[in-house]
């Protein structure tokens, strides 16, 4: 892998990480129109800490004062809103973090079809486009309750399904349950910092048990690439959203969807 073909890699996962448009659909077409194999786990996790670096950096007040504030509440002192949305965050990480310990592999092998990834980007667009429009509320994510934490982390559980997007079912499920649509992103967002963090440690794991081939100067291109791609995506999608909705993603993922089935089945 050379420079460049890491610096466009890491550009895909960075504006699609986020996104409800599914990295994972994307990064399968590039392979596929450009005949290039698995970019290999090393590069995976270099990406992934870009990501990561960007999310935490970006909302590094609202983490700072969640972690704060929940570490003060075991202390013995106030608990506050922000105490509890850290409660959320991790109850939320539960589902998926499980799930997909289970079922990851088998996923990633037995779900991996043009079929299945097409249906998925169709369907879960369509249920986005449905939240969007006839259930959205205008509560924000420190309203949100135990149960409504539980769905929305069993519905980003779902991702393990190619195609679906993590991002985009978890801000389904906060649109269905009354959020609006900054709210639902804010709280997808936060939501991506402790499963990226899980994903990397596994992936860490299994590098250090395997070894890496990758040159270093190609890893340090998707780092950046991805970790300013994503920052940026971050701040134009919560603009982009509060003045237009999520309808022209919806429309994006129908259209991918219907490629996908048309040209790989």
């Amino acid at each position: 892998m050379d420079a460049v073909q890491a610096a466009i890699l890491a550009l895909i996962q960075g504006l699609t990480e986020f996104l409800p448009v599914s990295s994972q659909a994307h990064l399968v077409l590039y392979s596929v129109f450009t005949g290039t194999e698995y970019q290999g786990l090393d590069f995976d996790i270099m990406l992934h800490a870009g990501s990561l670096v960007a999310v935490v950096t970006y909302f590094r007040r609202e983490l700072w004062a969640m972690g704060h504030d929940w570490l003060a509440a075991l202390s013995g002192g106030e608990k506050t809103a922000d105490s509890r949305l850290a409660w959320w965050i991790i109850i939320g990480t539960i589902p998926a973090g499980i799930l997909g310990l289970l079922f990851k592999d088998y996923a990633e092998v037995a779900l991996r079809s043009p079929l299945i990834m097409g249906s998925a980007l169709i369907f879960f667009g369509l249920l986005l486009g449905w939240a969007d429009w006839r259930w959205r509320g205008e509560r924000d994510e420190h309203s949100l309750t135990l149960r409504d934490v539980l769905v929305i982390g069993f519905a980003q559980a779902l991702a393990l399904i190619p195609g679906t997007s993590r991002s985009g079912i978890t801000m389904t499920a906060a649109l269905f349950l009354g959020l609006s649509r900054e709210a639902a992103a804010r709280f997808s967002f936060l939501l991506s910092v402790p499963i990226i963090i899980a994903a990397g440690l596994l992936g860490t794991r299994d590098l250090v048990r395997n070894g890496t081939e990758t040159e270093l100067g190609p890893l340090l291109v998707g780092f950046v690439v991805a970790t300013i791609s994503t920052y940026a995506c971050i701040h134009y999608f919560l603009a982009f959203i509060r003045k237009v909705g999520m309808q022209p993603f919806v429309a994006y993922r129908v259209i991918l969807g219907v490629v996908l089935l048309v040209f790989f089945i």
